[in-house]
């Protein structure tokens, strides 16, 4: 068990004029839930990863129970203190969801007869026991931050830090592991320090809710904490305006008897499937369900059973430059489409290649300035945090204005100012060039002004959602 004190920390990263942390101070007790938020880019992954001692200081105003963390030996910090990134794959090293769990117990040097009895164990507690054997390369996004959860629940640490665990959680999944991490501060009494953008379920659950703004931390009043966890009710995420397909709808891509299989796993019994024109189609479903694998599909990035077509063709009869052109996916992860390493060298990219007459530079620097990202021009794309990453790759694919965009998590890491913003942007685009927009979120706050149409995905099985009555 251990307090985490940090007093009057200030942090600038090379090359950058302001401090993002600025004569920081807070402390996170022993066996407490500490829930951190901010605005996107706003310092709450630098100040983790400042407590987890993975970015060098000269001298580091960091004590866990009056220990300073520049005190504690290597071999030591992992037992101490341990955290979980933005982007799970990351810290991925295997190639096996064990093996992985086997590695970082090994580097902790737990004897070797422990070992199998704690993987099993922390697979069980997060309720990821099927997927032990599974290669961490074929997971969901939702699955890796399971495994990397696992991960963290195996080592044991005193201290565990969570960087938006729950980005790419399905939400009944969701309210599961928060019970876990509750179980963890009461019955085993670690201290947990969690940074979220997403504030849906954690009010029965956290102690204590910081905000870190202007690089400070404010403990909120009771008052102010029940204010901010009111934008987040089961009733604000609820999609009223859904509708079911009608026939004054256009199709634009079309499966017939499509199925998706991944190995010997069947994901989508084949079905005949239709997807709009001119309208934004939400899908929801469990972690795994096979969600991103449609989407794959859909851009002959992966196999399929049945037929696709596009516009009445088959899309393996289209040039795959042309089709590219006219179907687009926004990966999941903003960092794996990047192919430059600067903010204007990535806009310039998609520029030279987007829709010239709509977006001219003048409305380029509008929507940066909308997207709180203007001056960013030469900042390296990867020194941005997740959710300033997100923008500027939803910005890039928006530029290149395919008639089709598939958006895979697009909300993930962005805080409640900031999916407004996006909200609008992406309304206003989709009307001005007649976009269809179609999109896999597990984040359902905001999204109720732009959906049309809901699918979900479940045993298998695509179904359109209307509002219920």
């Amino acid at each position: 068990m251990a307090t985490v004190t940090v007093q009057s920390l200030t942090y600038t990263y090379p090359k950058q004029a302001h401090p993002v942390l600025d004569h920081l101070s807070g402390t996170f007790p022993t066996g407490k839930f500490s829930l951190l938020t901010g605005v996107s880019g706003g310092g709450k992954s630098t100040l983790l990863k400042l407590i987890a001692g993975l970015i060098p200081m000269s001298a580091t105003p960091i004590n866990f129970d009056g220990h300073p963390l520049s005190a504690i030996t290597p071999t030591q910090r992992a037992s101490t203190v341990a955290m979980l990134f933005q982007e799970p794959s990351t810290q991925f090293t295997m190639d096996t969801v064990e093996n992985e769990l086997r590695f970082a117990l090994e580097n902790q040097q737990v004897p070797a007869e422990e070992i199998a009895d704690r993987c099993d164990a922390a697979l069980n507690f997060i309720g990821i026991s099927d997927l032990k054997f599974r290669k961490l390369m074929f997971l969901s996004g939702g699955e890796q931050q399971k495994v990397a959860l696992a991960i963290i629940v195996a080592m044991d640490s005193d201290v565990i830090l969570l960087d938006e665990p729950f980005a790419s959680i399905d939400p009944p999944t969701r309210l599961i592991l928060l019970e876990k991490l509750v179980a963890l501060c009461n019955d085993r009494g670690k201290t947990i320090i969690l940074a979220d953008h997403d504030l849906s379920g954690y009010q029965q659950w956290v102690d204590h809710l910081a905000v870190l703004a202007d690089g400070q931390l404010t403990l909120l009043s009771t008052a102010a904490t029940r204010e901010r966890f009111a934008a987040f009710t089961p009733q604000r995420l609820q999609l009223t305006h859904v509708q079911l397909p009608n026939d004054q709808l256009t199709v634009c891509l079309q499966g017939t008897q499509l199925g998706l299989a991944h190995g010997d796993r069947q994901l989508l019994t084949p079905q005949d499937l239709s997807l709009y024109a001119h309208r934004t189609t939400l899908i929801t479903g469990p972690n795994g369900s096979g969600k991103s694998t449609l989407f794959k599909a859909l851009v002959r990035l992966g196999r399929y059973q049945g037929q696709l077509t596009y516009r009445q063709t088959d899309i393996t009869k289209i040039r795959k430059r042309r089709y590219a052109r006219q179907v687009g996916l926004m990966f999941q992860a903003a960092s794996a489409q990047f192919l430059n390493v600067t903010v204007a060298e990535e806009l310039a990219l998609s520029q030279k290649y987007g829709d010239h007459a709509y977006f001219t530079p003048t409305r380029i620097q509008q929507l940066l300035q909308q997207l709180d990202l203007a001056g960013r021009d030469e900042q390296v794309l990867y020194s941005l945090s997740s959710g300033q990453q997100k923008k500027i790759q939803l910005l890039c694919m928006l530029i290149m204005a395919p008639d089709v965009l598939l958006l895979d998590e697009p909300l993930k890491g962005l805080d409640y100012a900031s999916i407004q913003a996006v909200m609008t942007i992406l309304k206003t685009v989709q009307q001005d060039l007649n976009l269809t927009l179609i999109l896999i979120s597990h984040q359902l706050s905001g999204l109720d002004d732009l959906v049309d149409l809901h699918l979900t995905l479940a045993d298998r099985h695509l179904t359109y959602q209307g509002v219920s009555a």
